[in-house]
Protein backbone atom coordinates (compact mmCIF):
# COMPACT_ATOMS: atom_id res chain seq x y z
CA UNK A 1 0.00 0.00 0.00
CA UNK A 2 1.42 3.37 -1.01
CA UNK A 3 1.14 6.77 0.61
CA UNK A 4 -2.27 7.26 -0.88
CA UNK A 5 -3.94 4.08 0.22
CA UNK A 6 -4.30 5.21 3.45
CA UNK A 7 -7.41 4.34 3.88
CA UNK A 8 -7.95 1.87 7.33
CA UNK A 9 -10.68 -0.17 5.29
CA UNK A 10 -8.03 -1.15 3.11
CA UNK A 11 -5.88 -2.43 5.80
CA UNK A 12 -9.09 -4.29 7.31
CA UNK A 13 -9.42 -5.82 4.08
CA UNK A 14 -6.31 -7.42 4.18
CA UNK A 15 -6.83 -8.92 7.52
CA UNK A 16 -10.01 -10.37 6.72
CA UNK A 17 -8.91 -11.93 3.81
CA UNK A 18 -5.65 -13.15 5.10
CA UNK A 19 -7.70 -14.83 8.40
CA UNK A 20 -10.11 -16.28 6.11
CA UNK A 21 -7.85 -17.87 3.53
CA UNK A 22 -5.76 -19.38 6.60
CA UNK A 23 -8.83 -20.60 8.39
CA UNK A 24 -10.70 -21.90 5.43
CA UNK A 25 -8.00 -24.16 4.29
CA UNK A 26 -6.99 -25.38 7.39
CA UNK A 27 -11.10 -26.41 8.45
CA UNK A 28 -11.04 -28.12 4.87
CA UNK A 29 -7.82 -29.83 5.21
CA UNK A 30 -9.34 -31.40 8.93
CA UNK A 31 -12.23 -32.61 7.31
CA UNK A 32 -11.39 -33.48 4.46
CA UNK A 33 -9.07 -36.01 6.80
CA UNK A 34 -11.23 -36.80 8.81
CA UNK A 35 -13.62 -37.97 6.01
CA UNK A 36 -10.30 -39.90 4.27
CA UNK A 37 -9.82 -41.26 7.60
CA UNK A 38 -13.65 -42.17 7.97
CA UNK A 39 -13.28 -44.29 4.64
CA UNK A 40 -10.04 -45.95 4.67
CA UNK A 41 -10.03 -46.70 8.62
CA UNK A 42 -6.71 -45.24 9.48
CA UNK A 43 -7.94 -42.73 12.51
CA UNK A 44 -5.24 -39.83 13.09
CA UNK A 45 -3.07 -40.60 9.85
CA UNK A 46 -5.26 -38.32 7.01
CA UNK A 47 -6.28 -35.73 9.65
CA UNK A 48 -2.63 -34.96 10.60
CA UNK A 49 -1.87 -34.62 6.52
CA UNK A 50 -5.10 -32.85 5.58
CA UNK A 51 -4.51 -30.38 8.54
CA UNK A 52 -0.22 -29.78 7.44
CA UNK A 53 -1.74 -29.73 3.68
CA UNK A 54 -3.98 -27.23 4.60
CA UNK A 55 -1.70 -24.94 6.66
CA UNK A 56 0.64 -25.03 3.99
CA UNK A 57 -2.06 -24.05 1.71
CA UNK A 58 -2.90 -21.66 3.73
CA UNK A 59 -0.14 -19.99 3.89
CA UNK A 60 0.74 -19.74 0.34
CA UNK A 61 -2.53 -17.93 -0.33
CA UNK A 62 -1.97 -15.51 2.38
CA UNK A 63 1.58 -15.22 0.58
CA UNK A 64 0.25 -14.33 -2.42
CA UNK A 65 -2.37 -11.87 -1.22
CA UNK A 66 0.34 -9.91 0.69
CA UNK A 67 2.46 -9.74 -2.15
CA UNK A 68 -0.82 -8.75 -4.55
CA UNK A 69 -1.71 -6.21 -2.29
CA UNK A 70 1.69 -4.45 -2.04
Amino acid sequence: MGKKDKNPLNAMTLYATILSQLVGSILVGIFAGKWLDGYFHTEPLFLIIGLLLGLATGIWAMLHTVRHFF
